[in-house]
């Protein structure tokens, strides 16, 4: 088991054969139980792997999400959890204003794109206006774009929240248009993107906005700060001892 690299076998190894000992199992059911153990233990492991590379902000999955403080449609949000959208390579953009729930809704899909065997990779546009500098020098920006987005969801998190840098807006740009009916995209931003020409160069939002849009399921979040409620009603921390 050593050998072979078969670390969750082998870690009950000895108590499985104990056990098929002392019970008269048929050594096939022996086998069976350590196999099923490192199947089940390489799938814990992948999926680790998957969460870490992903980079999401917080860990949060749809066990945290309340149905009652959000404003998408229930309808929407069952199809969106479906990942069927993801399957066919569309896009989703979720725009509205901050704490309505946008960054959750993004990090809980690729939670659960990540537990039924899809990748996922978190961006922002700080990360990607930071690629683009660093890999102009060489020329090599083609290549760190693809290497970023190499994964079936990739999640742009927050446009709008910030200045958007020429940097950033032209990586923005790439990725939207290396990614156009290959992968999915889901974006979440402040504004819009029939406003994105006030974040960046026109003609840069005109083409980025024309490629996210032709296959994108939009999503527009109301209403108050989900964040800003639970602190005006005291439910953002934790009563002191």
């Amino acid at each position: 088991m050593r050998t072979n690299r078969m670390p969750h076998a082998r870690a009950i190894a000895v108590e499985v054969l104990a056990t098929a000992r002392t019970q008269r199992w048929d050594p096939a059911e022996a086998v069976r139980v350590l196999l099923e153990a490192e199947a089940a233990g390489r799938n814990r492991s992948m999926l680790a792997t998957r969460r870490k590379r992903a980079g999401f902000p917080t860990g949060k999955t749809f066990e945290v999400w309340d149905e009652a403080l959000s404003t998408i449609p229930a309808a929407t949000t069952r199809f969106l959890r479906s990942l069927e959208w993801i399957r066919r390579k569309e896009n989703l953009i979720a725009c509205g204003p901050s704490g309505t729930g946008k960054t959750l809704l993004l990090e809980a899909l690729g939670q659960q794109a990540i537990d039924e065997g899809m990748t996922v990779a978190w961006l922002t546009l700080e990360d990607l206006g930071a690629l683009v500098r660093r890999h102009r020098i060489d020329d090599s920006v083609n290549k760190a774009i693809g290497r970023a987005i190499s994964a079936d969801l990739v999640c742009v998190d927050d446009i709008g929240l910030l200045p958007v840098t020429a940097d950033a807006a032209e990586g923005f740009y790439r990725v939207v248009d290396a990614s156009y009916e290959k992968r999915s995209l889901a974006i979440s931003s402040n504004i819009h993107p029939s406003g994105f020409d006030e974040l960046m160069p026109k003609a840069i939002a005109t083409a980025t906005v024309d490629r996210l849009l032709h296959h994108a399921h939009l999503c527009q979040t109301r209403g108050e700060s989900v964040r800003l409620m639970q602190a005006q009603t005291g439910k953002g921390t934790q009563p002191m001892n």
